[in-house]
């Protein structure tokens, strides 16, 4: 019995359930330090507890000791120390898994839109980079991106929503080669909407500028590889004649108002309209301070460096909604295997990461509204 693997899988699969560990321990008929001591791997546990703990999760006990593959070509980097890099890796890696078995299933791979294109991608000129990439998805130079997991899946990147309570990670991707592309985005509470848009965009940018970068074993940020992603990001989600002819045309508003209804057609954070302003020479770095000043005259409030406008005071613009950054692609597809009988609700409801409660109410609704 290997307890390592036995820990990170109970781990993993109640956290992906959303159960605290009191909560499995109820369902299982066992104490929470005896939840604890197995997923801390402290001591091996009787059969009949690992048996109480499958059925508590409805997974299959061969589920619970089998090992995670290993990813290689990932590119996740922090400025901090990832406490639960590993787990996340794995979780990375059963999520790929599932993704490329129901691709195969259904026979519904799509392969990536843009591989032809990264051979042309040129990390001198990546705001070049960022407009042959939105040309080859069929974006015009104005248009602004409204569902950024939408246009990423239908060219064949996987995405992953990940919830995960850190402000220092927004977002890995992996590499063709482990089953990607493929980008993770982490969609914690506290992360805005607009910063989740822009870490996809992000990852994207590596995707297209870096892909001599995926290596598990790195976990060093390189700055410079994080500002051509940012700046790839920027243009990708705002692109340089569509960012100026809204510009123009807000021109008669309040300094705070104009960059709100630019940030806001463009689904960007406020900072990625200021930063765009810097970039052209409209304005010098002092913009920061100066905005803050304004913005903290109008609502009575300092605004942040983190935060985003998330409609505090009624007359504030209010940020993006959760749904603005929704995947598809991966739950259809297990809405398709699920009715098809491929697999059954309870799979379902392990590849969704969701309980089997959850799973069954999602099917009604499936049924309901066709």
């Amino acid at each position: 019995m290997n307890l390592n693997v036995l820990a990170n899988n109970v781990r993993r699969i109640r956290t992906a359930q959303r159960l605290s560990q009191p909560v499995l321990a109820g369902k299982a008929g066992l104490s929470v330090p005896a939840i604890k001591n197995l997923e801390n791997a402290r001591n091996e546990p009787r059969v009949s507890t690992v048996q109480a703990i499958a059925r508590a999760l409805d997974v299959r006990l061969q589920d619970l000791f089998a090992p995670a593959r290993e990813l290689k070509t990932v590119r996740f980097r922090s400025s901090r120390r990832m406490q639960y890099r590993e787990n996340i890796l794995a979780e990375m890696a059963r999520w790929l898994d599932d993704f490329v078995w129901l691709e195969n299933a259904l026979d519904m791979h799509l392969p990536f839109a843009l591989a032809e294109v990264r051979r042309r991608c040129n990390r001198r000129n990546i705001v070049k980079a960022a407009s042959l990439c939105r040309e080859e998805l069929g974006l015009r130079s104005t248009e602004p991106i409204h569902d950024i997991c939408g246009l990423l899946e239908s060219a064949g990147v996987k995405v992953l929503p990940y919830p995960m309570a850190s402000d220092g990670f927004f977002g890995l991707s992996i590499g063709e080669e482990d089953g990607g592309p493929a980008v993770a985005v982490n969609v914690w509470e506290r992360i805005s909407v607009e910063r989740r848009i822009f870490s996809a965009a992000h990852e994207l940018g590596h995707l297209m500028l870096h892909p001599g970068a995926y290596d598990v074993s790195k976990t060093e940020e390189s700055k410079k590889e994080e500002e051509e992603a940012n700046l790839f990001a920027g243009h990708f989600l705002m692109p340089d004649e569509g960012f100026q002819r809204e510009w123009k045309d807000a021109a008669g508003l309040d300094a705070v108002d104009r960059v709100f209804k630019v940030k806001r057609i463009f689904h960007v954070s406020y900072k990625t309209v200021l930063s765009r302003l810097i970039e052209q020479g409209a304005a010098d770095k002092s913009v920061w301070a100066r905005f803050n000043v304004a913005y903290q005259r109008r609502f009575k409030r300092k605004l942040s460096f983190k935060e985003e406008p998330m409609g505090i005071d009624p007359a504030e613009p209010y940020g993006l909604q959760p749904f603005d950054f929704c995947e598809d692609r991966f739950s259809r597809l297990v809405r398709k295997a699920i009715e098809s009988e491929r697999i059954s609700t309870s799979r379902g409801a392990e590849m969704l990461r969701i309980p089997v409660e959850e799973m069954q109410e999602r099917l009604a609704g499936w049924e309901a509204l066709r």
